[in-house]
């Protein structure tokens, strides 16, 4: 993402140029009035808020709550409780006979017992970890939503400098449709004084009614623009409300001079959850290879109770603690743990791909900078000079030098040079709010 020495000569001098001459069209942006003015960076927020998406962010922080008070929910005792009835077809016997041969002790076949059981977690290595992966996984989720939101940007800036074309346009156009109405007041004194032709009147009127129908066309375009920029941003726009081109000169300049560098996208924080949910896990996957103890409960009734040789129904009780440990896996825990840092690398793959991604959109950006910046320089003197050779045809076509048809030909090109121009600021000033969104900075 190297600058050439040239476009960085060039630019600021293009930029100096449009900021100490700016168009009368920018000056009073839609000849409207009436209306509030409205900011591109506004409506990023407004686009945002409406956005259903927006609601995931609380409740992705709802749904980790949840699993972290269940977590927090193992540190308390938990109680169960059974029952059993079972019949075997053999049973320990005394091998003492009484008198009459019968055993000393038999005891039943069927057996039953009903108890409960209550175990207390004393020592646990994984919880603290679990819930460190739970917090990261949120962190991690709700970079991933505000990255997607993110991409609101974009579709704000199409469709607020679509709009800001055509009203740009319209500014240019009335001035050009109030200069025709006054030539054809002119025309039609002269054609009663008898000192111009009817039909040059007509050609005037002609093209006035033709610039009306321009007139009437981009207010169409401009109010299905609006509309789709309303309903973006969940904003009531009105056709009088003005669109108020961003100056971004200041910014563009600082954010070119540390293209390489920046880090503001929030890909880059998501990136970052990503690396720290693997680091998490694979804590949880070290600390399920630790010992835990507990203890433990048990309070029942059952036939034979704790005496074997009982054949009565009986209460009995037991408690204790015990240690849960798999000292041997088959390599199961560091499998895991070198998938997990594969995985860390694939992310630092992905994060470099993107960058990469980045360098060649700013590359682009700033080549359209550049040369719109130029082709404004460009336009001032191609207007300056259409204006002087449409000031000539004009005092000639009063002295009947040329026709109508020569006069206004050399106004539709007036017209059209600054129409160039208007398309080429809103260009501008698109493809700067495009560059420091592709980089993650504000648009003010």
């Amino acid at each position: 993402m190297k600058v050439t020495s040239m476009k960085l000569a060039l630019f600021p001098a293009a930029m100096a140029l449009l900021c100490a001459c700016p168009s009368p069209a920018l000056a009073q942006p839609s000849g409207q009035g009436g209306g509030p003015t409205l900011e591109v960076g506004g409506l990023y927020q407004s686009a945002i808020d409406a956005d259903p998406r927006l609601r995931a962010l609380q409740l992705q922080a709802d749904q980790t709550d949840l699993r972290l008070r269940n977590i927090e929910a193992e540190r308390l005792p938990s109680i169960n409780a059974e029952g059993q009835a079972q019949y075997q077809s053999d049973v320990v016997t005394s091998p003492v006979l009484l008198p009459g041969g019968q055993p000393l002790f038999a005891p039943p076949k069927d057996t039953y017992d009903a108890h409960v059981r209550i175990d207390q977690r004393l020592l646990d290595p994984t919880t603290r970890p679990r819930v460190a992966a739970e917090r990261a996984q949120l962190a991690e989720a709700q970079a991933r939503i505000r990255t997607t939101l993110f991409g609101l940007r974009q579709e704000v800036n199409e469709a607020f400098f679509a709009a800001a074309l055509i009203q740009e346009r319209r500014g240019t156009l009335a001035a050009t449709i109030a200069d025709l109405e006054g030539r054809l007041r002119e025309m039609n004194v002269r054609v009663r004084e008898g000192a111009a032709l009817s039909a040059d009147a007509a050609a005037v009127e002609a093209t006035l009614l033709q610039r009306r129908q321009d007139e009437a066309e981009l207010g169409a375009t401009r109010r299905a623009a609006l509309a789709r920029l309303s309903r973006l941003t969940g904003r009531s726009i009105a056709e009088t409300d003005i669109l108020a081109l961003p100056q971004l000169t200041e910014a563009v300049t600082r954010a070119r001079a540390t293209v390489d560098d920046a880090r503001a996208r929030p890909e880059y924080a998501q990136f970052t959850r990503t690396r720290e949910r693997l680091a998490r896990q694979q804590e949880v996957v070290t600390a399920q290879d630790l010992p835990r103890v507990s203890a433990f409960a048990r309070v029942g009734v059952g036939r034979p109770g704790l005496n074997f040789i009982s054949d009565q129904f009986e209460p009995y009780g037991l408690a204790g603690v015990q240690v849960q440990w798999k000292p041997w896996t088959w390599g199961t825990t560091n499998r895991e743990r070198e998938a997990l840092a594969l995985q860390q690398q694939i992310v630092a793959t992905d994060e470099a791909a993107f960058t990469k991604s980045l360098g060649r959109s700013t590359e682009a950006d700033l080549a359209a900078i550049d040369r719109l910046g130029m082709a404004l320089t460009l336009d001032d003197r191609i207007i300056a000079l259409r204006e002087e050779i449409e000031r000539s045809m004009q005092a000639r076509f009063r002295e009947r030098v040329v026709t109508a048809a020569d006069y206004l030909e050399r106004s539709t090109e007036l017209l059209q040079a600054r129409f160039a121009r208007t398309g080429h600021l809103v260009e501008l000033a698109q493809a700067s709010a495009k560059f420091l969104t592709t980089l993650g900075l504000e648009v003010r």
